[in-house]
């Protein structure tokens, strides 16, 4: 026969294991929700999440003069002025032919913000956000200062009013240069806006509907970092950061 003692020890112990255990499977379950939140967002592209054509085709150019501008900060973006610089020395400068000039920007960190449209500049604040202001009135700029073109219809390369003066995305593109959006930067900056609160919503969703918003002819690759690598060592491109 158990005596009183014994049976109030046994109560006590059967009562402290069903306490911890209870606590262990919440702390179990709270664990699981948050692992589930943090898998909601796909850090990390596998080849089947991407288009790799477009890159592919980087990869496989055949050209005199190729290289590749590794972009982290936006400062104030001076360096779509030197890639400006790199296509008149070469071809006017150096007598490259315009055809032989492949000129990549692979952009990540801040900068990989100006691979978007105006439309989720003025949606998300991303001028506030960046610290990025409009020069006319000196206020967070609403939509991508960087984007469009501003050349008139000039012709000599040293007039200011001409194609080869103007440090537009736009502008670039049109003579040829190939702008790379960081998946894996859109990812860890939103990440991080939402913690702070600067941005409302899912990771996962702001993430889609930025890509769903990068300017015509920017490629998405899955991490910039090993894009710069591939460029280097298959695609043979030279290496300039700013």
């Amino acid at each position: 026969m158990v005596s009183k003692v014994k049976k109030g020890l046994l109560v006590k112990s059967f009562t402290r294991r069903l306490f911890v255990e209870s606590a262990g499977l919440g702390l179990a379950a709270l664990g699981a929700l948050s692992n589930s939140v943090e898998a909601s967002a796909q850090l990390v592209y596998r080849k089947s999440d991407w288009k790799q054509a477009g890159f592919n085709e980087l990869l496989q150019l055949s050209a005199k003069a190729k290289q590749v501008y590794d972009i982290r900060p936006i400062g104030d973006g001076k360096f779509l002025n030197n890639i400006k610089n790199s296509l008149n020395g070469l071809h006017f400068g150096f007598g490259v032919p315009v055809e032989q000039i492949k000129i990549v920007s692979a952009m990540h960190g801040p900068s990989n913000m100006l691979n978007f449209d105006d439309e989720v500049w003025a949606k998300y604040k991303l001028g506030e956000l960046t610290q990025v202001n409009n020069p006319l009135t000196g206020a967070p700029a609403e939509k991508n200062i960087y984007y469009h073109q501003k050349a008139g219809k000039a012709t000599n390369p040293d007039d200011p009013d001409s194609i080869f003066q103007d440090t537009s995305i736009q502008a670039l593109q049109a003579r040829g240069v190939v702008f790379l959006s960081c998946h894996t930067a859109t990812e860890e900056q939103v990440r991080g806006f939402v913690k702070k609160g600067q941005m409302k919503g899912a990771v996962e969703e702001i993430v889609h509907d930025l890509q769903a918003h990068v300017l015509p002819g920017v490629l998405i690759v899955p991490a910039m970092v090993a894009a710069i690598a591939l460029l280097q060592s298959e695609g043979r491109f030279s290496y300039v950061t700013v």
